[in-house]
């Protein structure tokens, strides 16, 4: 039997931006997302019988088609039929690391390595877009996770154009247990509230976009300027997210007071993290952190930078 094993980074926001709405009912989005260490690891095995069967340790991880690693395994057998008839189905094992429900895509990299890893199984010889488009059929952070380390998505999040690798830097994060948000939930309520702000017009959603390429957080990438880029974080979905969760405004105040370079919530939340220069940076702030919120549901981890996507670690 035909295996491999793949490792599926984790993400951050470094920049969201709500531009407006789609005729697809996704909103319009302007992001820098950011590849780091903290990951899980993804075991593919060749099945002699014509199913897809899909295994996690987490508890709270489902095992069927709601999980998008298994959908896309279905989406490769929808797309590929002939190569599942000659190979057979699949067995997925995924050792969750990536805290779940976390706005860390920790689906959306267990799907790419999936996509990535049934590539390798199957023979496919796809290519790096070839990858992307399937994923963009799954999910919006998908295609980014194929992509991997520092880039600009547009679009619904979907659209990726790289970035200079960034790698030298750390990152704490920070996230309670229990507390989860619901993504829909945080783009809604922000449609609610800030829609009369939206742009209509395609071509000023457009130069709104581009205008991203050109700001000062990219100048700030290309000259590897930490201190720069703690100063430039930005996330729209804070402005709904943070009145309404005070376990999270209470995470970023924490952060925020702890000597970082600078600190964000990461996508629809919960997680917040804090940027730093060193290792002994990131020990120093998660011990502060720790000190200020004694809370035993709150977990912390220490990652860094990476510039690498989905990685093939064994064969």
């Amino acid at each position: 039997m035909r295996s491999y094993t793949l490792i599926a980074p984790a993400k951050i926001n470094l920049y969201l931006e709500i531009l407006g709405d789609r005729p697809d009912g996704y909103h319009e989005l302007a992001m820098v997302m950011q590849n780091i260490s903290l990951a899980d690891r993804i075991d593919l095995r060749s099945l002699s019988v014509d199913k897809i069967q899909l295994h996690c340790q987490h508890p709270q991880v489902p095992k069927d088609a709601t999980n998008l690693a298994y959908r896309a395994a279905e989406l490769m057998v929808q797309q590929f039929p002939n190569a599942f008839s000659q190979y057979g189905g699949v067995e997925i094992t995924i050792d969750k690391q990536i805290p779940i429900a976390a706005g860390l895509a920790g689906g959306s990299t267990n799907a790419a390595a999936v996509l990535v890893g049934i590539d390798l199984l199957w023979n496919l010889g796809l290519t790096q877009i070839e990858l992307q488009e399937l994923g963009a059929k799954l999910g919006s952070d998908v295609p980014f996770c194929l992509a991997g380390g520092t880039a600009i998505a547009t679009g619904r999040g979907e659209q990726i154009s790289p970035l200079p690798d960034l790698d030298n830097l750390y990152v704490v994060l920070g996230k309670h247990r229990k507390l989860a948000i619901s993504t829909a939930w945080a783009y809604s309520t922000y449609r609610q509230q800030f829609g009369s702000t939206y742009v209509s017009d395609s071509t000023t959603l457009s130069s709104r976009a581009a205008r991203v390429h050109s700001g000062p957080l990219v100048n700030a990438i290309a000259h590897q300027d930490g201190v720069k880029i703690g100063q430039l974080l930005h996330n729209d979905l804070e402005k709904v997210v943070l009145p309404a969760y005070p376990q999270v405004l209470e995470l970023r105040e924490a952060f925020q007071t702890s000597g970082a370079l600078g600190t964000m919530m990461s996508g629809s939340g919960p997680t917040v993290f804090a940027l730093a220069a060193s290792n002994q940076q990131a020990q120093q702030i998660q011990e502060r952190v720790k000190a200020t919120i004694s809370h035993p549901d709150l977990e912390i981890w220490i990652a860094k930078f990476c510039p690498t996507a989905i990685q093939v670690t064994e064969r």
